[in-house]
């Protein structure tokens, strides 16, 4: 998979997106990932990005050409280019499926008071958001969702059936897990999960899986 990031800060990326799984996945070239400065785009001596929106009101509102002229040089015929903002659809695992499909991501981070409208209706084919607040830019959420993406892909995690497992990977969050030792400071680990059997746990599993979901995300049961 491609992944392009058109933002401000470049800076902001360097440290997780060069760690763990990420990194792992980008050294065994499962993901390709390039940051680019969108200043780069602009023409004038204080590469600007932003200007007063017609109308008035409070704030800056990132400028169309730099944005045309970036994600026209970056895209290629397969690219999904994506905006950032909170006015987007909310990200969740069934999206990060979906974009885990894909060949080629364009990601477009917001900032300011966010896009001239024109680039919303004429440059992107997706905008999504990853909750209902609102952070300084869109970095941050470019970097939730690479991380999310990425642990999708075939060979990223080692074992794939981890991420099928998971929260949120069957509208159930994760069932309860412990490790070793069987007894810490008079705690327990459950007596299914050292009897050896195999579909009495998993019996247990999905009902636990349940119970938790119905107890803190009944939004998520059908």
């Amino acid at each position: 998979m491609k992944i392009d990031v058109l933002t401000l800060f470049p800076g902001m990326f360097a440290g997780p997106l060069d760690e763990s799984i990420i990194m792992r996945a980008r050294k065994a070239g499962l993901l390709e990932l390039k940051i680019h400065q969108l200043r780069d785009w602009t023409h004038d001596r204080h590469k600007t990005v932003d200007d007063r929106p017609f109308g008035g009101g409070p704030g800056m509102l990132m400028k169309p050409e730099p944005l045309f002229e970036a994600v026209e040089s970056l895209r290629r015929a397969s690219t999904r280019v994506i905006l950032l903002s909170p006015s987007g659809r909310k990200f969740d695992q069934a999206i990060a499926r979906e974009l885990a499909g894909q060949s080629d991501l364009l990601l477009v981070t917001g900032h300011y008071e966010g896009f001239d409208e024109r680039v919303r209706e004429t440059l992107a084919d997706d905008e999504l958001s990853i909750g209902d607040y609102v952070l300084t830019n869109g970095a941050l959420p470019a970097m939730v969702i690479i991380d999310a993406v990425t642990r999708l892909l075939p060979g990223v995690l080692g074992d794939d059936q981890s991420s099928a497992d998971e929260s949120f990977s069957q509208n159930l969050l994760e069932y309860p897990q412990y490790t070793r030792p069987a007894e810490f400071r008079g705690l327990p680990v459950p007596d299914v999960l050292v009897s050896g059997n195999h579909a009495e746990i998993e019996k247990w599993r999905r009902e636990q899986a349940r119970l938790r979901t119905q107890a803190r995300r009944p939004d998520l049961l059908p």
